[in-house]
């Protein structure tokens, strides 16, 4: 049964789905303020540290995939169960990791367990919302997600501080082992049997087959994706960026980008009042242009090299602030499309999200590493966004948008 858009969802229900859709993004930014140390200690190259972000990304992908279609056929709670557990032991075997390729692919195994709670949050979602409703609650998720990066480098630094590296793992873990918990005593089922899809591994690609075919639904569920390659330019290079061009401490280097993820927070609500009075569409086509125009602004400043460290800060702040409406509102549209198959559609639009994420981000590396690599990477992620949404769907064309 979906809920009108007017309907107001409990605020323990918000918080339940938030905590399980931000466990990737915690499990990203409690470490980020440790990556220099890494290099260091692990005696590796900036790149291959950047790839331990990379690797949660791309597991990320590969899980949604998997748990998508499961979660399908076996309700929403018992693949969110697994995949955090699966979450908690490469948590601590990464806490033990003598080196940086074992990292890496822990860091991949970590993303699986992600992806479980992610896209089953999602799929909660769409049982239970569409349309504008869905893209309501997905803004107001943020307000829990945006405690990722308003707290967690903070929290990060101190503890690799006191402890070292290693410790952002345990405490990864025990986050894992709570949620596990709340899940278990909390979280409904929102897929009784009599809807579930008892479709084997040939159904399930028969519905991504069925998907695949939808050119619609595949140009919302990129956009997602563009939007987050963007965002993970910007949290894969900044540590490097602010604190080895800019000479930022750690402290200060975390209160950035806690300032940054207030304006990922602010962005997200703003959009929650709009789509209350717009359609979703119409929110996205104004959202990527201005995107792209402080984009367009961020490189010039950067190669420029003029106005120091507010020419990086402000533009990136809009930059991401505007950028952050696109992935609630495409993914609503884009689920919209396909209510009988939530699970599958989400784990798409997940996958897409972490895949393109995971293979944009390590640009930023492989360019040099500074900011004006991470301007030139975020400014081809958001253009790219643009040129989907103007050419692979009708959002620009007079009258061409039905759904």
């Amino acid at each position: 049964m979906s809920f009108p858009a007017t309907a107001r969802p409990r605020f323990s229900f918000v918080l339940l789905l938030g905590s399980m859709a931000a466990l990737p993004a915690v499990t990203t930014d409690l470490y980020l303020p440790s990556l220099p140390v890494v290099a260091a200690e692990l005696d590796t190259s900036d790149a291959l540290v950047q790839a331990t972000i990379t690797g949660v990304l791309l597991g990320g992908a590969i899980g949604q995939l998997l748990v998508g279609p499961l979660s399908d056929r076996y309700g929403r709670k018992a693949p969110v169960m697994v995949g955090v557990a699966l979450h908690v032991i490469a948590s601590v075997l990464c806490m033990l990791t003598p080196g940086i390729w074992p990292l890496i692919v822990l860091r991949v195994v970590q993303g699986v367990g992600n992806a479980a709670a992610t896209v089953c949050a999602m799929a909660v979602i769409r049982d239970r919302y569409s349309g504008a409703g869905a893209s309501i609650l997905m803004s107001r998720l943020m307000l829990v997600i945006g405690v990722a990066p308003l707290l967690a480098p903070t929290a990060g630094g101190l503890i690799a501080g006191l402890w070292g590296w290693r410790a952002t793992f345990a405490v990864l873990a025990v986050l894992g082992l709570a949620l596990m918990v709340v899940v278990h005593r909390s979280m409904p089922e929102t897929l009784p049997p009599e809807r579930r899809r008892p479709e084997g591994l040939v159904g399930a690609l028969r519905g991504y087959r069925v998907l695949l075919g939808d050119g619609r639904f595949l140009a919302l569920a990129l956009l997602p994706g563009l939007g987050m390659g963007a965002l993970m330019s910007y949290v894969a290079g900044s540590p490097f960026v602010l604190q080895q061009e800019y000479g930022l401490t750690e402290s200060q280097f975390a209160l950035v980008f806690a300032v940054n993820g207030a304006g990922l927070v602010l962005g997200a609500q703003v959009n929650a009042s709009l789509v209350r009075r717009f359609a979703p569409v119409s929110v996205v086509r104004v959202a990527i242009p201005v995107a792209a125009l402080m984009a367009v602004t961020l490189l010039a400043l950067m190669v420029a090299d003029v106005g120091g460290l507010l020419a990086l800060l402000v533009p990136l702040w809009l930059l991401l602030a505007v950028n952050s409406v696109v992935p609630p509102n495409a993914s609503a549209l884009a689920l919209t499309r396909h209510g009988e198959r939530a699970g599958a559609a989400a784990a798409m639009i997940g996958a897409f999200q972490a895949g393109v994420a995971g293979l944009v981000s390590p640009l930023v590396g492989v360019l040099g590493g500074d900011a004006v690599a991470m301007a030139v990477v975020i400014l081809g992620a958001v253009l790219a966004a643009l040129a989907v949404l103007a050419i692979a769907t009708p959002a620009y064309r007079r009258g061409g948008w039905v759904d």
